[in-house]
Protein backbone atom coordinates (compact mmCIF):
# COMPACT_ATOMS: atom_id res chain seq x y z
CA UNK A 1 0.00 0.00 0.00
CA UNK A 2 1.32 3.44 -0.94
CA UNK A 3 1.02 6.52 1.26
CA UNK A 4 1.60 10.04 -0.13
CA UNK A 5 2.85 11.98 2.86
CA UNK A 6 4.87 15.05 3.75
CA UNK A 7 8.43 14.65 4.98
CA UNK A 8 8.44 16.99 7.95
CA UNK A 9 5.65 15.40 10.04
CA UNK A 10 7.33 12.01 9.68
CA UNK A 11 10.91 12.97 10.46
CA UNK A 12 9.81 15.05 13.43
CA UNK A 13 8.48 11.98 15.19
CA UNK A 14 10.59 9.02 14.01
CA UNK A 15 14.37 8.64 13.99
CA UNK A 16 14.21 5.81 11.44
CA UNK A 17 12.07 7.81 9.01
CA UNK A 18 14.33 10.83 9.45
CA UNK A 19 17.37 8.77 8.47
CA UNK A 20 15.61 7.19 5.47
CA UNK A 21 14.43 10.58 4.25
CA UNK A 22 17.94 12.01 4.49
CA UNK A 23 19.35 9.09 2.50
CA UNK A 24 16.93 9.71 -0.36
CA UNK A 25 16.97 13.50 -0.24
CA UNK A 26 18.96 13.80 -3.48
CA UNK A 27 16.18 12.11 -5.41
CA UNK A 28 13.43 14.08 -7.08
CA UNK A 29 10.80 11.89 -5.38
CA UNK A 30 11.48 10.47 -1.91
CA UNK A 31 10.29 6.87 -1.97
CA UNK A 32 10.69 4.92 1.24
CA UNK A 33 9.90 1.20 1.47
CA UNK A 34 8.91 -0.21 4.86
CA UNK A 35 8.65 -3.97 4.37
CA UNK A 36 9.14 -5.18 7.90
CA UNK A 37 7.10 -2.78 10.01
CA UNK A 38 5.11 -4.68 12.70
CA UNK A 39 1.43 -4.80 11.86
CA UNK A 40 1.94 -3.84 8.19
CA UNK A 41 0.03 -1.08 6.46
CA UNK A 42 -2.69 -0.89 9.11
CA UNK A 43 -0.20 -0.07 11.83
CA UNK A 44 1.69 2.46 9.66
CA UNK A 45 -1.54 4.29 8.82
CA UNK A 46 -2.21 4.89 12.53
CA UNK A 47 1.42 5.96 13.04
CA UNK A 48 1.13 8.44 10.13
CA UNK A 49 -2.05 9.91 11.63
CA UNK A 50 -0.20 10.37 14.91
CA UNK A 51 2.67 12.08 13.10
CA UNK A 52 0.19 14.51 11.51
CA UNK A 53 -1.20 15.35 14.93
CA UNK A 54 -4.48 13.46 14.56
CA UNK A 55 -5.72 12.24 17.91
CA UNK A 56 -5.65 8.44 18.06
CA UNK A 57 -8.02 6.61 20.36
CA UNK A 58 -5.94 3.90 21.99
CA UNK A 59 -7.60 0.58 22.83
CA UNK A 60 -6.64 -2.94 23.76
CA UNK A 61 -7.09 -3.91 20.10
CA UNK A 62 -4.54 -1.44 18.66
CA UNK A 63 -2.16 -0.56 21.47
CA UNK A 64 0.13 -3.54 20.88
CA UNK A 65 0.33 -2.76 17.15
CA UNK A 66 1.19 0.86 17.87
CA UNK A 67 3.68 -0.05 20.58
CA UNK A 68 5.59 -2.44 18.32
CA UNK A 69 5.47 -0.11 15.31
CA UNK A 70 6.63 2.89 17.35
CA UNK A 71 9.53 0.87 18.72
CA UNK A 72 10.50 -0.24 15.24
CA UNK A 73 10.41 3.39 13.99
CA UNK A 74 12.23 4.67 17.12
CA UNK A 75 9.56 7.20 18.09
CA UNK A 76 11.27 8.07 21.38
CA UNK A 77 11.17 11.08 23.69
CA UNK A 78 14.55 12.20 22.36
CA UNK A 79 12.95 12.93 19.00
CA UNK A 80 9.75 14.52 20.31
CA UNK A 81 8.08 15.02 23.66
CA UNK A 82 5.09 12.83 24.50
CA UNK A 83 5.93 10.59 21.59
CA UNK A 84 4.10 7.41 20.62
CA UNK A 85 6.29 4.99 22.60
CA UNK A 86 5.61 6.84 25.85
CA UNK A 87 1.87 7.10 25.20
CA UNK A 88 1.37 3.45 24.27
CA UNK A 89 3.53 2.26 27.16
CA UNK A 90 1.58 4.32 29.65
CA UNK A 91 -1.73 3.07 28.26
CA UNK A 92 -0.54 -0.53 28.53
CA UNK A 93 0.54 -0.22 32.14
CA UNK A 94 -2.25 1.95 33.50
CA UNK A 95 -5.26 0.69 31.55
CA UNK A 96 -4.76 -2.56 29.70
CA UNK A 97 -2.80 -4.59 32.24
CA UNK A 98 -5.16 -3.59 35.04
CA UNK A 99 -8.20 -5.04 33.32
CA UNK A 100 -8.97 -8.68 32.58
CA UNK A 101 -10.75 -8.20 29.27
CA UNK A 102 -8.24 -5.67 27.95
CA UNK A 103 -5.28 -7.86 28.93
CA UNK A 104 -6.89 -10.81 27.20
CA UNK A 105 -7.59 -8.82 24.03
CA UNK A 106 -4.05 -7.45 23.97
CA UNK A 107 -2.64 -10.95 24.32
CA UNK A 108 -4.76 -12.12 21.39
CA UNK A 109 -3.27 -9.41 19.15
CA UNK A 110 0.24 -10.52 20.04
CA UNK A 111 -0.08 -13.57 17.77
CA UNK A 112 0.31 -11.37 14.68
CA UNK A 113 3.17 -9.33 16.14
CA UNK A 114 5.68 -11.98 17.14
CA UNK A 115 8.58 -11.75 17.81
CA UNK A 116 8.28 -7.97 18.33
CA UNK A 117 5.71 -8.30 21.12
CA UNK A 118 7.90 -10.92 22.73
CA UNK A 119 11.00 -8.72 22.61
CA UNK A 120 9.12 -5.87 24.27
CA UNK A 121 7.87 -8.28 27.01
CA UNK A 122 4.27 -7.47 26.17
CA UNK A 123 3.32 -11.15 26.03
CA UNK A 124 4.95 -11.82 29.37
CA UNK A 125 3.27 -8.85 31.04
CA UNK A 126 -0.18 -9.78 29.70
CA UNK A 127 0.20 -13.38 30.87
CA UNK A 128 1.31 -12.31 34.34
CA UNK A 129 -1.64 -9.96 34.58
CA UNK A 130 -4.12 -12.64 33.49
CA UNK A 131 -2.58 -15.32 35.70
CA UNK A 132 -2.74 -13.12 38.78
CA UNK A 133 -6.40 -12.30 38.15
CA UNK A 134 -7.38 -15.90 37.37
CA UNK A 135 -5.88 -17.11 40.65
CA UNK A 136 -7.68 -14.42 42.67
CA UNK A 137 -11.34 -14.05 43.52
CA UNK A 138 -12.64 -11.29 41.20
CA UNK A 139 -14.76 -9.91 44.04
CA UNK A 140 -11.55 -9.13 45.97
CA UNK A 141 -9.90 -6.98 43.30
CA UNK A 142 -8.99 -3.58 44.67
CA UNK A 143 -9.50 -1.63 41.44
CA UNK A 144 -12.30 -1.16 38.91
CA UNK A 145 -12.41 -4.12 36.57
CA UNK A 146 -14.63 -4.95 33.69
CA UNK A 147 -15.93 -8.49 34.11
CA UNK A 148 -18.26 -9.98 31.50
CA UNK A 149 -19.52 -6.55 30.44
CA UNK A 150 -20.18 -5.30 33.99
CA UNK A 151 -18.13 -2.41 35.41
CA UNK A 152 -17.49 -2.82 39.12
CA UNK A 153 -16.31 -0.38 41.75
CA UNK A 154 -13.54 -1.29 44.22
CA UNK A 155 -16.27 -2.06 46.76
CA UNK A 156 -17.86 -4.53 44.36
CA UNK A 157 -21.05 -2.63 43.43
CA UNK A 158 -22.13 -2.37 39.80
CA UNK A 159 -21.26 0.87 38.00
CA UNK A 160 -23.42 2.58 35.38
CA UNK A 161 -21.68 5.46 33.58
CA UNK A 162 -19.22 5.55 36.45
CA UNK A 163 -21.98 5.94 39.08
CA UNK A 164 -22.49 3.29 41.74
CA UNK A 165 -25.91 1.66 41.52
CA UNK A 166 -25.65 -0.13 44.87
CA UNK A 167 -26.37 -3.48 43.21
CA UNK A 168 -24.10 -6.34 44.12
CA UNK A 169 -22.52 -8.38 41.32
CA UNK A 170 -23.04 -12.10 41.00
CA UNK A 171 -20.68 -14.49 42.72
CA UNK A 172 -17.93 -15.98 40.60
CA UNK A 173 -16.79 -19.59 40.70
CA UNK A 174 -13.28 -20.84 40.06
CA UNK A 175 -14.10 -21.58 36.40
CA UNK A 176 -15.32 -18.11 35.49
CA UNK A 177 -12.37 -17.55 33.13
CA UNK A 178 -12.60 -20.84 31.16
CA UNK A 179 -14.60 -19.43 28.27
CA UNK A 180 -12.57 -16.22 28.05
CA UNK A 181 -9.16 -17.84 27.70
CA UNK A 182 -10.48 -20.44 25.25
CA UNK A 183 -10.44 -17.69 22.59
CA UNK A 184 -6.64 -17.66 22.71
CA UNK A 185 -4.54 -19.59 20.23
CA UNK A 186 -3.18 -22.76 21.74
CA UNK A 187 0.45 -21.52 22.03
CA UNK A 188 -0.72 -18.47 23.98
CA UNK A 189 -3.17 -20.55 25.97
CA UNK A 190 -0.41 -23.00 26.83
CA UNK A 191 1.86 -20.20 28.06
CA UNK A 192 -0.98 -18.79 30.15
CA UNK A 193 -1.52 -22.14 31.85
CA UNK A 194 2.20 -22.33 32.54
CA UNK A 195 2.02 -18.92 34.20
CA UNK A 196 -0.92 -20.06 36.32
CA UNK A 197 0.91 -23.19 37.41
CA UNK A 198 3.85 -21.08 38.53
CA UNK A 199 1.42 -19.30 40.83
CA UNK A 200 0.41 -22.68 42.32
CA UNK A 201 -3.13 -22.73 41.00
CA UNK A 202 -4.95 -25.96 41.90
CA UNK A 203 -4.47 -28.86 39.40
CA UNK A 204 -8.21 -29.51 39.14
CA UNK A 205 -8.75 -25.95 37.86
CA UNK A 206 -6.07 -26.41 35.19
CA UNK A 207 -7.62 -29.74 34.20
CA UNK A 208 -11.07 -28.18 34.00
CA UNK A 209 -9.82 -25.42 31.70
CA UNK A 210 -8.12 -27.96 29.43
CA UNK A 211 -11.30 -30.01 29.28
CA UNK A 212 -13.29 -26.92 28.30
CA UNK A 213 -10.76 -26.02 25.61
CA UNK A 214 -10.81 -29.57 24.21
CA UNK A 215 -14.62 -29.72 24.02
CA UNK A 216 -14.68 -26.37 22.24
CA UNK A 217 -12.22 -27.18 19.45
CA UNK A 218 -12.67 -30.94 18.96
CA UNK A 219 -16.19 -31.39 17.54
CA UNK A 220 -16.35 -35.15 17.96
CA UNK A 221 -15.58 -34.86 21.65
CA UNK A 222 -18.24 -32.21 22.19
CA UNK A 223 -20.90 -34.30 20.47
CA UNK A 224 -20.05 -37.45 22.42
CA UNK A 225 -20.06 -35.70 25.80
CA UNK A 226 -23.40 -33.96 26.05
CA UNK A 227 -22.23 -31.60 28.79
CA UNK A 228 -24.17 -28.51 27.78
CA UNK A 229 -24.12 -26.38 24.65
CA UNK A 230 -20.59 -25.39 23.69
CA UNK A 231 -19.85 -22.16 21.82
CA UNK A 232 -19.04 -22.72 18.19
CA UNK A 233 -15.38 -22.30 17.32
CA UNK A 234 -13.43 -22.27 14.11
CA UNK A 235 -13.33 -25.68 12.48
CA UNK A 236 -9.94 -27.32 12.75
CA UNK A 237 -8.60 -29.86 10.31
CA UNK A 238 -8.00 -33.44 11.35
CA UNK A 239 -4.28 -32.82 11.64
CA UNK A 240 -4.82 -29.77 13.83
CA UNK A 241 -7.28 -31.66 16.01
CA UNK A 242 -4.81 -34.52 16.34
CA UNK A 243 -1.99 -32.19 17.37
CA UNK A 244 -4.29 -30.36 19.79
CA UNK A 245 -5.41 -33.60 21.45
CA UNK A 246 -1.82 -34.76 21.88
CA UNK A 247 -0.88 -31.41 23.42
CA UNK A 248 -3.83 -31.52 25.82
CA UNK A 249 -2.83 -35.03 26.89
CA UNK A 250 0.67 -33.79 27.69
CA UNK A 251 -0.67 -30.85 29.70
CA UNK A 252 -3.27 -32.77 31.73
CA UNK A 253 -2.03 -33.50 35.27
CA UNK A 254 -1.61 -37.23 35.87
CA UNK A 255 -3.81 -37.41 38.94
CA UNK A 256 -6.97 -39.34 39.73
CA UNK A 257 -10.30 -37.56 39.74
CA UNK A 258 -9.25 -34.30 38.09
CA UNK A 259 -11.14 -35.00 34.86
CA UNK A 260 -14.48 -36.84 34.63
CA UNK A 261 -14.09 -40.43 33.43
CA UNK A 262 -16.71 -39.81 30.75
CA UNK A 263 -14.55 -37.07 29.24
CA UNK A 264 -11.40 -39.19 29.42
CA UNK A 265 -13.14 -42.00 27.55
CA UNK A 266 -14.31 -39.43 25.00
CA UNK A 267 -10.73 -38.26 24.54
CA UNK A 268 -9.62 -41.87 24.16
CA UNK A 269 -12.24 -42.65 21.54
CA UNK A 270 -11.48 -39.45 19.63
CA UNK A 271 -7.77 -40.19 19.70
CA UNK A 272 -8.48 -43.57 18.11
CA UNK A 273 -10.54 -41.91 15.39
CA UNK A 274 -7.91 -39.25 14.70
CA UNK A 275 -5.12 -41.86 14.90
CA UNK A 276 -2.99 -40.00 17.41
CA UNK A 277 0.37 -41.32 18.57
CA UNK A 278 0.57 -44.58 20.50
CA UNK A 279 1.98 -42.65 23.47
CA UNK A 280 -1.10 -40.44 23.62
CA UNK A 281 -3.46 -43.42 23.47
CA UNK A 282 -1.47 -45.28 26.13
CA UNK A 283 -1.55 -42.25 28.45
CA UNK A 284 -5.30 -41.87 28.05
CA UNK A 285 -5.82 -45.57 28.75
CA UNK A 286 -3.78 -45.19 31.91
CA UNK A 287 -5.82 -42.18 32.99
CA UNK A 288 -9.06 -44.11 32.48
CA UNK A 289 -7.65 -47.11 34.35
CA UNK A 290 -6.80 -44.96 37.37
CA UNK A 291 -10.49 -44.14 37.86
CA UNK A 292 -12.18 -47.07 36.14
CA UNK A 293 -14.49 -47.61 39.13
CA UNK A 294 -16.14 -44.25 38.29
CA UNK A 295 -16.94 -45.18 34.68
CA UNK A 296 -20.26 -46.25 33.24
CA UNK A 297 -20.83 -49.30 31.07
CA UNK A 298 -22.16 -47.26 28.15
CA UNK A 299 -18.96 -45.19 27.93
CA UNK A 300 -16.72 -48.26 28.12
CA UNK A 301 -18.15 -49.75 24.93
CA UNK A 302 -15.54 -48.26 22.61
CA UNK A 303 -15.99 -49.33 18.97
CA UNK A 304 -13.10 -50.87 17.15
CA UNK A 305 -11.67 -48.46 14.56
CA UNK A 306 -8.76 -50.65 13.47
CA UNK A 307 -8.93 -52.65 10.26
CA UNK A 308 -6.69 -55.34 11.70
CA UNK A 309 -9.15 -56.32 14.43
CA UNK A 310 -12.30 -58.25 13.71
CA UNK A 311 -14.26 -57.64 16.91
CA UNK A 312 -16.99 -55.04 17.06
CA UNK A 313 -15.67 -53.49 20.28
CA UNK A 314 -12.08 -52.82 21.26
CA UNK A 315 -11.73 -55.63 23.80
CA UNK A 316 -7.95 -55.37 23.93
CA UNK A 317 -8.17 -51.71 24.95
CA UNK A 318 -10.54 -52.66 27.76
CA UNK A 319 -8.09 -55.33 28.88
CA UNK A 320 -5.27 -52.79 29.08
CA UNK A 321 -7.47 -50.38 31.04
CA UNK A 322 -8.27 -53.11 33.59
CA UNK A 323 -4.56 -53.91 33.94
CA UNK A 324 -3.82 -50.23 34.63
CA UNK A 325 -6.50 -50.22 37.29
CA UNK A 326 -5.07 -53.31 38.98
CA UNK A 327 -1.56 -51.84 38.93
CA UNK A 328 -2.85 -48.63 40.52
CA UNK A 329 -4.88 -50.57 43.10
CA UNK A 330 -1.90 -52.65 44.14
CA UNK A 331 0.34 -49.58 44.30
CA UNK A 332 -2.17 -47.96 46.67
CA UNK A 333 -2.18 -51.02 48.94
CA UNK A 334 -5.37 -52.66 47.76
CA UNK A 335 -7.03 -55.52 49.63
CA UNK A 336 -5.91 -59.12 49.41
CA UNK A 337 -8.01 -62.25 49.85
CA UNK A 338 -6.35 -62.93 53.21
CA UNK A 339 -8.13 -60.06 54.95
CA UNK A 340 -11.03 -61.12 57.18
CA UNK A 341 -14.39 -59.66 56.28
CA UNK A 342 -12.82 -58.02 53.26
CA UNK A 343 -16.14 -57.11 51.70
CA UNK A 344 -16.77 -54.68 54.56
CA UNK A 345 -13.46 -52.91 53.90
CA UNK A 346 -13.73 -49.53 52.11
CA UNK A 347 -10.72 -50.44 49.97
CA UNK A 348 -12.75 -53.24 48.38
CA UNK A 349 -15.41 -50.90 47.02
CA UNK A 350 -13.49 -49.80 43.88
CA UNK A 351 -12.44 -53.28 42.79
CA UNK A 352 -15.91 -54.76 43.35
CA UNK A 353 -17.38 -51.90 41.30
CA UNK A 354 -14.89 -52.65 38.52
CA UNK A 355 -15.78 -56.35 38.69
CA UNK A 356 -19.44 -55.48 38.23
CA UNK A 357 -18.57 -53.21 35.29
CA UNK A 358 -16.39 -55.88 33.72
CA UNK A 359 -19.11 -58.54 34.01
CA UNK A 360 -21.57 -56.16 32.34
CA UNK A 361 -19.01 -55.39 29.63
CA UNK A 362 -18.46 -59.10 28.98
CA UNK A 363 -22.20 -59.65 28.66
CA UNK A 364 -22.41 -56.81 26.10
CA UNK A 365 -19.50 -58.00 23.92
CA UNK A 366 -20.31 -61.72 24.24
CA UNK A 367 -22.82 -61.81 21.33
CA UNK A 368 -20.03 -60.80 18.92
CA UNK A 369 -19.41 -63.95 16.85
CA UNK A 370 -15.88 -62.76 16.04
CA UNK A 371 -14.84 -62.63 19.67
CA UNK A 372 -12.58 -65.64 20.16
CA UNK A 373 -12.68 -67.68 23.38
CA UNK A 374 -9.06 -66.83 24.37
CA UNK A 375 -9.82 -63.08 24.33
CA UNK A 376 -13.01 -63.60 26.31
CA UNK A 377 -11.22 -65.77 28.86
CA UNK A 378 -8.29 -63.35 29.18
CA UNK A 379 -10.58 -60.42 29.90
CA UNK A 380 -12.83 -62.37 32.27
CA UNK A 381 -9.86 -63.63 34.30
CA UNK A 382 -8.10 -60.26 34.44
CA UNK A 383 -9.48 -59.53 37.92
CA UNK A 384 -8.55 -61.64 40.98
CA UNK A 385 -11.11 -64.03 42.44
CA UNK A 386 -11.74 -61.95 45.56
CA UNK A 387 -12.96 -59.03 43.41
CA UNK A 388 -16.31 -60.78 42.85
CA UNK A 389 -18.37 -61.54 45.96
CA UNK A 390 -20.82 -63.35 43.66
CA UNK A 391 -20.26 -64.84 40.21
CA UNK A 392 -23.80 -64.27 38.99
CA UNK A 393 -22.73 -61.53 36.56
CA UNK A 394 -19.90 -63.66 35.19
CA UNK A 395 -22.27 -66.63 34.79
CA UNK A 396 -24.65 -64.43 32.81
CA UNK A 397 -21.82 -63.30 30.50
CA UNK A 398 -20.68 -66.90 29.96
CA UNK A 399 -24.24 -67.98 29.22
CA UNK A 400 -24.64 -65.21 26.62
CA UNK A 401 -21.32 -66.18 25.04
CA UNK A 402 -22.27 -69.87 24.86
CA UNK A 403 -25.60 -68.98 23.30
CA UNK A 404 -23.93 -66.84 20.59
CA UNK A 405 -21.16 -69.43 19.99
CA UNK A 406 -23.17 -72.61 19.81
CA UNK A 407 -20.49 -74.36 17.72
CA UNK A 408 -17.98 -74.56 20.57
CA UNK A 409 -16.80 -78.03 21.57
CA UNK A 410 -17.42 -79.57 24.98
CA UNK A 411 -13.82 -78.93 26.00
CA UNK A 412 -14.01 -75.25 25.09
CA UNK A 413 -17.28 -74.94 27.01
CA UNK A 414 -15.70 -76.48 30.07
CA UNK A 415 -12.74 -74.09 29.84
CA UNK A 416 -15.10 -71.14 29.74
CA UNK A 417 -17.11 -72.43 32.70
CA UNK A 418 -13.93 -72.79 34.76
CA UNK A 419 -13.87 -68.99 34.89
CA UNK A 420 -16.69 -68.98 37.43
CA UNK A 421 -16.83 -70.53 40.88
CA UNK A 422 -19.99 -72.58 41.37
CA UNK A 423 -19.76 -72.04 45.12
CA UNK A 424 -20.15 -68.26 44.57
CA UNK A 425 -23.42 -68.55 42.65
CA UNK A 426 -26.59 -67.43 44.36
CA UNK A 427 -29.47 -69.84 44.83
CA UNK A 428 -31.37 -68.25 41.93
CA UNK A 429 -28.32 -68.57 39.64
CA UNK A 430 -27.85 -72.20 40.70
CA UNK A 431 -31.48 -72.95 39.90
CA UNK A 432 -31.08 -71.39 36.44
CA UNK A 433 -27.76 -73.14 35.77
CA UNK A 434 -29.14 -76.54 36.79
CA UNK A 435 -31.68 -76.28 33.96
CA UNK A 436 -29.30 -74.68 31.43
CA UNK A 437 -28.78 -77.02 28.50
CA UNK A 438 -25.86 -74.97 27.17
CA UNK A 439 -23.64 -75.81 30.13
CA UNK A 440 -21.46 -78.94 30.10
CA UNK A 441 -22.73 -81.91 32.09
CA UNK A 442 -19.86 -81.76 34.56
CA UNK A 443 -20.65 -78.13 35.38
CA UNK A 444 -24.34 -78.94 35.86
CA UNK A 445 -23.43 -81.68 38.34
CA UNK A 446 -21.21 -79.26 40.28
CA UNK A 447 -23.98 -76.69 40.34
CA UNK A 448 -26.49 -79.24 41.63
CA UNK A 449 -24.07 -80.36 44.34
CA UNK A 450 -23.42 -76.86 45.62
CA UNK A 451 -27.10 -76.01 45.33
CA UNK A 452 -27.87 -78.89 47.68
CA UNK A 453 -25.18 -77.67 50.06
CA UNK A 454 -26.74 -74.23 50.08
CA UNK A 455 -30.15 -75.66 50.77
CA UNK A 456 -28.80 -77.81 53.62
CA UNK A 457 -26.99 -74.84 55.10
CA UNK A 458 -30.11 -72.73 54.90
CA UNK A 459 -32.26 -75.43 56.52
CA UNK A 460 -29.68 -76.04 59.24
CA UNK A 461 -29.57 -72.35 59.96
CA UNK A 462 -33.34 -72.18 60.25
CA UNK A 463 -33.41 -75.16 62.61
CA UNK A 464 -30.64 -73.65 64.72
CA UNK A 465 -32.55 -70.42 65.05
CA UNK A 466 -35.71 -72.34 65.95
CA UNK A 467 -33.89 -74.32 68.66
CA UNK A 468 -32.45 -71.14 70.11
CA UNK A 469 -35.89 -69.59 70.28
CA UNK A 470 -37.44 -72.63 71.93
CA UNK A 471 -34.81 -73.82 74.39
CA UNK A 472 -32.04 -71.25 74.83
CA UNK A 473 -33.55 -68.09 76.14
CA UNK A 474 -30.48 -67.18 78.22
CA UNK A 475 -28.05 -66.98 75.27
CA UNK A 476 -30.65 -65.08 73.30
CA UNK A 477 -31.02 -62.57 76.05
CA UNK A 478 -27.30 -62.08 76.52
CA UNK A 479 -26.80 -61.78 72.77
CA UNK A 480 -29.69 -59.33 72.54
CA UNK A 481 -28.25 -57.19 75.32
CA UNK A 482 -24.87 -57.09 73.60
CA UNK A 483 -26.46 -56.14 70.33
CA UNK A 484 -28.49 -53.45 72.04
CA UNK A 485 -25.41 -52.12 73.75
CA UNK A 486 -23.61 -51.84 70.44
CA UNK A 487 -26.43 -50.33 68.46
CA UNK A 488 -27.98 -48.39 71.31
CA UNK A 489 -31.31 -48.45 69.54
CA UNK A 490 -34.81 -48.88 70.80
CA UNK A 491 -35.62 -51.37 68.05
CA UNK A 492 -33.04 -53.87 69.32
CA UNK A 493 -34.45 -53.71 72.86
CA UNK A 494 -38.01 -54.31 71.65
CA UNK A 495 -36.88 -57.26 69.54
CA UNK A 496 -35.01 -58.73 72.53
CA UNK A 497 -38.10 -58.52 74.74
CA UNK A 498 -40.22 -60.19 72.09
CA UNK A 499 -37.74 -63.05 71.76
CA UNK A 500 -37.61 -63.54 75.53
CA UNK A 501 -41.38 -63.50 75.80
CA UNK A 502 -41.73 -66.16 73.12
CA UNK A 503 -39.10 -68.29 74.85
CA UNK A 504 -40.81 -68.01 78.24
CA UNK A 505 -44.19 -68.87 76.78
CA UNK A 506 -42.79 -71.93 75.08
CA UNK A 507 -41.09 -72.96 78.32
CA UNK A 508 -44.33 -72.67 80.31
CA UNK A 509 -46.22 -74.72 77.75
CA UNK A 510 -43.63 -77.50 77.86
CA UNK A 511 -43.66 -77.42 81.66
CA UNK A 512 -47.46 -77.79 81.74
CA UNK A 513 -47.27 -80.70 79.33
CA UNK A 514 -44.65 -82.43 81.52
CA UNK A 515 -46.75 -81.94 84.65
CA UNK A 516 -49.78 -83.45 82.96
CA UNK A 517 -47.76 -86.37 81.66
CA UNK A 518 -46.31 -87.02 85.11
CA UNK A 519 -49.77 -86.89 86.68
CA UNK A 520 -51.14 -89.41 84.20
CA UNK A 521 -48.13 -91.61 84.75
CA UNK A 522 -48.60 -91.51 88.54
CA UNK A 523 -52.26 -92.55 88.27
CA UNK A 524 -51.39 -95.41 85.95
CA UNK A 525 -48.68 -96.64 88.33
CA UNK A 526 -51.08 -96.49 91.27
CA UNK A 527 -53.56 -98.60 89.37
CA UNK A 528 -50.90 -101.14 88.54
CA UNK A 529 -49.82 -101.11 92.18
CA UNK A 530 -53.27 -101.89 93.46
CA UNK A 531 -53.56 -104.75 91.03
CA UNK A 532 -50.23 -106.19 92.19
CA UNK A 533 -51.23 -105.95 95.86
CA UNK A 534 -54.36 -108.05 95.43
CA UNK A 535 -52.63 -110.85 93.56
CA UNK A 536 -49.32 -111.15 95.29
CA UNK A 537 -50.31 -111.91 98.84
CA UNK A 538 -47.05 -110.45 99.97
CA UNK A 539 -48.61 -107.53 101.83
CA UNK A 540 -47.59 -103.90 101.39
CA UNK A 541 -47.31 -103.96 97.58
CA UNK A 542 -45.22 -101.68 95.36
CA UNK A 543 -47.93 -99.01 95.17
CA UNK A 544 -47.61 -98.39 98.91
CA UNK A 545 -44.23 -96.81 98.27
CA UNK A 546 -45.63 -94.24 95.76
CA UNK A 547 -46.64 -91.03 97.56
CA UNK A 548 -50.33 -90.20 97.48
CA UNK A 549 -49.65 -86.49 96.98
CA UNK A 550 -47.41 -85.72 93.97
CA UNK A 551 -45.15 -82.75 94.59
CA UNK A 552 -42.79 -81.16 92.09
CA UNK A 553 -40.25 -80.44 94.81
CA UNK A 554 -40.05 -84.05 96.06
CA UNK A 555 -38.29 -86.83 94.32
CA UNK A 556 -40.23 -90.07 94.98
CA UNK A 557 -38.26 -93.01 96.32
CA UNK A 558 -38.84 -96.10 94.26
CA UNK A 559 -38.45 -99.29 96.23
CA UNK A 560 -39.27 -101.66 93.47
CA UNK A 561 -36.24 -103.81 94.26
CA UNK A 562 -37.80 -104.92 97.53
CA UNK A 563 -40.92 -106.35 95.91
CA UNK A 564 -40.44 -109.56 94.08
CA UNK A 565 -43.91 -109.58 92.60
CA UNK A 566 -43.63 -106.34 90.61
CA UNK A 567 -43.95 -106.94 86.92
CA UNK A 568 -41.53 -105.76 84.23
CA UNK A 569 -44.15 -103.28 83.09
CA UNK A 570 -44.14 -101.60 86.47
CA UNK A 571 -40.36 -101.29 86.39
CA UNK A 572 -40.47 -99.71 82.96
CA UNK A 573 -43.12 -97.26 84.08
CA UNK A 574 -41.10 -96.38 87.14
CA UNK A 575 -37.98 -95.63 85.12
CA UNK A 576 -39.95 -93.45 82.77
CA UNK A 577 -41.43 -91.57 85.69
CA UNK A 578 -37.96 -90.94 87.07
CA UNK A 579 -36.81 -89.45 83.80
CA UNK A 580 -39.86 -87.26 83.48
CA UNK A 581 -39.55 -86.10 87.06
CA UNK A 582 -35.88 -85.17 86.57
CA UNK A 583 -36.61 -83.34 83.35
CA UNK A 584 -39.50 -81.53 84.97
CA UNK A 585 -37.33 -80.38 87.86
CA UNK A 586 -34.63 -79.13 85.50
CA UNK A 587 -37.10 -77.18 83.37
CA UNK A 588 -38.70 -75.61 86.41
CA UNK A 589 -35.34 -74.53 87.83
CA UNK A 590 -34.42 -72.93 84.53
CA UNK A 591 -37.80 -71.21 84.32
CA UNK A 592 -37.38 -69.84 87.84
CA UNK A 593 -33.91 -68.53 87.03
CA UNK A 594 -35.09 -66.80 83.83
CA UNK A 595 -38.08 -65.27 85.60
Amino acid sequence: MSFHLHKFPLLSKSAVLEQLIEESSDQEECIIKLNDIPGGAKSFEMVARFCYGVKIELSSANVVHLRCASEHLQMTEEISDDNLIAQTEMFLNQVVLRNWKDSLKALETCDDLLPHAEDLHIVKRCIESLASKATTDPNLFGWPIREHGIMQSPGGSVLWNGISTGARPRNFSSDWWYDDVSSLSFPMYKRLLSGMESRRIRPEIIAGSLAYYARKYIPGLSRRNSMGAMPLAGTLSDVEQRNLLEEIDRLLPLQKGLVPTKLLLGLLQTSMILKTSSTCIANLEKRVGMQLDQASLEDLLLPNYSYTMETLYNVECMHRIVEHFLAMDQANGGCSPCIDDMMASPSMIPITAVAKLLDGYLAEVAPDVNLKPPKFQALASALPEYARPLDDGLYRAIDVYLKAHSWLSETEREQLCRLMDCQKLSLEACTHAAQNERLPLRVVVQVLFFEQLQLRTSIAGCLLVSDNLEGSSRPLRSGGIAMSGEAGGWTAAVRENQVLKVGMDNMRMRLAELEKECSDMRQEIEKLGRGGKGGSGGGGGWASHVPRRFSLKMKPQMCSTQEGSVSEQQKSMSAKLDKLQAKLSKQKRQLSADA
